[in-house]
């Protein structure tokens, strides 16, 4: 039975969609394509009419949820009422966001399993660190567009860094106390 080009975009968007989930769930590695197809309610023969392998799924989803990260930034910054870096702190270093790292920052939970992906995974990470450096860059302090940008970079290195770290750990104090650091370390 052929498939309408209208219910052919909605079934990718279910693939893209779990598949997001899955990966920040499981790692890239984690899951199969059967298994993912499962997830998403369909069958592993359709998977081949969406995407030409795995990898292209991977750079897809990657792009996809890295762009959607950026607007979620941009938008939590437009929003606030008061210190927007400080908003954006807020909203990364939460307890919600440690628990659920199927719905959380791509980077968080699979920086290390991006270093060893293909070219557009690594470009759109690339593309995607870019970007928020620079949407930092302008709500950070200093003295010079370097300054800032350095600053930038610490500040996002730091929010990721503890997110890592926060869900690394089997104590939950300790947990939190990462997450707190880590916002202590924003303010500064």
């Amino acid at each position: 039975m052929k498939v309408s080009r209208e219910q052919a975009a909605r079934n990718r968007e279910r693939i893209l969609e779990s598949a997001a989930q899955l990966f920040r769930e499981r790692g890239f590695e984690g899951i199969g394509v059967a298994d993912l197809m499962k997830e998403a309610g369909l069958t592993h023969g359709g998977f081949y009419g969406h995407f030409s392998s795995k990898d292209d799924l991977i750079a897809q989803a990657s792009a996809r949820e890295l762009t959607r990260s950026l607007a979620h930034w941009s938008q939590v910054g437009e929003r606030a009422s008061g210190d927007r870096l400080y908003a954006i702190a807020s909203a990364y270093l939460t307890s919600t966001h440690r628990d659920n790292p199927g719905a959380g920052c791509v980077l968080a939970a699979l920086g290390p399993d991006v270093s060893r992906q293909g070219p557009a995974v690594r470009r759109a990470v690339t593309d995607y660190v870019r970007s928020v450096c620079d949407l930092l860059a302008k709500l950070v302090p200093g003295k010079s567009k370097a300054a800032r940008r350095q600053k930038a970079i610490s500040t996002y290195a730091t929010l990721v860094g503890a997110m890592v770290l926060a869900r690394a750990v089997d104590d939950r104090a300790l947990s939190q106390e990462i997450l707190d650091a880590g916002m202590a370390s924003v303010k500064a």
